[in-house]
C-alpha cells in the first residue's frame, strides 16, 4: 500500500472531517489483500467530505508484466463511468433551453422516428410490432427506452445488435452519427418506459449532443465538463507521451481465475484508436484525483470551485429515483443484479432505495456508477462523502466480485 495523501490533496487529519483514521486504514488493508490473492493487479481509493479528500491511498501494480505500480498519476480506463460525465453534459443543454427530457429522440436523431418494438422470434425471423409511444431523452437517461447491448448475450435482440457491429468495440471508422443509425434501425426489446435495461442509450445521448450543441462529443466535453472542473488528466485521445502512465487492463482465466491481459481492451488508448475520439463506447481515461473532482462537483450541488455546471434543483431531479412508482432495477428490469439489490435509478445514476436490501451501511439517496473494468464511484448527498475506487479488471461469472458493496461499507465503517 502507497499513501497518496500528499499528492492527492489531503491536508488535514480524518477525524477534522468525522473519520478515524485507524479505521480509513482497513480499506488498503482490504484491497492489498485482495491484490495479493490475484483478485486484482492493483488499486486506488480516495474518500472525501463535502469534496474535501480524507483519504487516498493505492497498491499494487498498474502492469503485472512490467512491475510498473499504481502511483497518484495513474491512468485507468472509465468505461461506464464516462456515462454519469456524459449525462451531466446533457442536462447541462436542458437548463440553456435546448433539449427537453420529454423530447423525442427522433427530432435530434431520425432513424428513430417509427420505431418497431420486438415481439417474439430468433434472430434469424424476428417479430416486430410498431412502437406505442417515441422515445424521448428522457428513457435514455433513465435506462428504459428498450435498447440493449451486444455484448449481453441474452436475447434475440442482443444478436441482432452484434449483427450490426454493436458489439464490445465499434465497427473500424465508426461514428456517433453512423452507430445511432444503426441502432435506430434495430428492434427495441420492449415498449419505451415499460421496463429497465442497461443498454447504449448514453451512446444515443452523445450524438445528441453533438446535434444540439453543434461539436463533437468529445470537443464539448472537454470544453464544457472537464475544462472548468479543472480535469486536465481526464481525455477521450491519450496522448503518446501519457501511454506509460496507463494501467493495464485484465481479466480472469475462466480456468484458473489468474489474471490475464484482456488482449481484446488492451488496445484502447494505448494505440492510435480505428474509431474517432469521443465515440462514447471506449470511454473516458483519467486519474483517481480527477474523478474525485466530478464527484466533488456533485456532493456539493453541481458547482466546485466556484465554477457551476449544474443547478442544485436539476441535480436533485437527476438523482431521485425515476423508475415508475418508486420501483428498484431489481424488479422494474429484465435481468435481476446482485449489485443492484436496493436500487432504483435516476438520470445516470443508480440511486440507493433500501440501504438494508442492498446490504450498505450508507443512506438512502445515496448515487453513483461504475464501470466494465471495476472502477467505481458514489456519492452520499446526505452525509457529504463521496468516494472513488479505480482497478482494471474485467470480471464476469463466479470470478465477479461484489466490490461496490465492499468499498461503500468500508467508508463508511470509518465514519465516526
Amino acid at each position: 500500500m502507497q499513501q497518496f495523501a500528499d499528492g492527492l490533496g489531503v491536508i488535514k487529519p480524518p477525524e477534522r472531517s468525522g473519520f478515524s483514521a485507524e479505521r480509513l486504514g482497513r480499506i488498503a488493508e482490504f484491497f492489498d489483500r485482495q491484490t495479493e490473492l490475484g483478485v486484482i493487479p492493483g488499486w486506488s481509493a480516495l474518500v472525501a467530505r463535502d469534496g474535501e479528500p480524507v483519504y487516498a491511498a493505492g497498491g499494487g501494480l498498474r502492469d503485472l508484466e512490467a512491475g510498473l505500480p499504481v502511483e497518484p498519476g495513474t491512468l485507468w480506463r472509465l468505461y461506464s463511468m464516462t456515462k454519469p460525465v456524459t449525462s451531466v453534459a446533457v442536462m447541462m443543454l436542458v437548463e440553456r433551453g435546448l433539449l427537453g427530457l420529454d423530447d423525442p429522440v427522433s427530432a435530434y436523431i431520425p432513424e428513430f422516428a417509427d420505431m418497431r418494438v420486438y415481439d417474439g422470434g430468433s434472430p434469424g425471423s424476428v417479430r416486430v410490432r410498431p412502437a406505442a409511444h417515441p422515445v424521448t431523452v428522457r428513457h435514455l437517461l433513465s435506462h428504459t427506452a428498450g435498447l440493449t447491448l451486444g455484448l449481453a448475450h441474452m436475447n434475440p435482440v442482443d444478436a441482432l445488435y452484434r449483427q450490426a457491429g454493436q458489439d464490445v468495440l465499434p465497427l473500424p471508422g465508426a461514428t456517433l452519427q453512423q452507430t445511432c443509425a444503426d441502432v435506430g434501425a434495430l428492434p427495441l426489446l420492449f415498449e419505451p418506459g415499460t421496463a429497465w435495461n442497461y443498454s447504449l442509450g448514453v451512446d444515443v445521448l452523445g450524438r445528441i449532443i453533438e446535434v444540439v450543441s453543434g461539436e463533437s462529443l468529445d470537443t464539448f466535453i472537454e470544453s464544457d465538463v472537464l475544462g472548468p472542473l479543472g480535469m486536465t488528466d481526464t481525455t477521450f485521445t491519450l496522448a503518446p507521451e501519457r501511454v506509460p502512465d496507463l494501467a493495464e487492463v485484465y481479466s480472469p482465466d475462466p480456468e484458473s481465475g489468474r489474471l490475464a491481459v484482456n488482449e481484446e481492451l488492451r488496445p484502447t488508448f494505448r494505440e492510435s484508436a480505428p474509431f474517432p475520439s469521443g465515440s462514447g463506447v471506449p470511454g473516458l481515461v483519467a486519474t483517481l484525483e480527477d474523478y474525485h473532482r466530478f464527484a466533488a462537483m456533485l456532493v456539493r450541488g453541481g458547482e466546485l470551485d466556484g465554477e457551476r455546471l449544474l443547478g442544485p434543483r436539476t441535480l436533485a431531479h437527476m438523482t431521485a429515483n425515476h423508475l415508475p412508482g418508486g420501483a428498484e432495477i431489481n424488479s422494474f428490469g429484465l435481468y435481476p443484479d446482485d449489485e443492484h439489490r436496493g436500487c432504483g435509478f435516476g438520470l445516470g445514476f443508480y440511486v440507493m432505495t433500501d440501504p438494508v436490501g442492498a446490504g450498505s451501511f450508507g443512506n438512502k439517496g445515496e448515487f453513483g456508477w461504475s464501470g466494465a473494468a471495476n472502477t467505481h464511484f458514489f456519492v452520499d448527498p446526505v452525509d457529504g462523502v463521496t468516494a472513488v475506487f479505480c482497478t482494471q479488471v474485467v470480471t464476469w461469472g463466479r470470478h465477479r466480485t461484489p466490490i461496490r458493496r465492499q468499498l461503500r461499507n468500508l467508508v463508511y465503517q470509518a465514519m465516526t
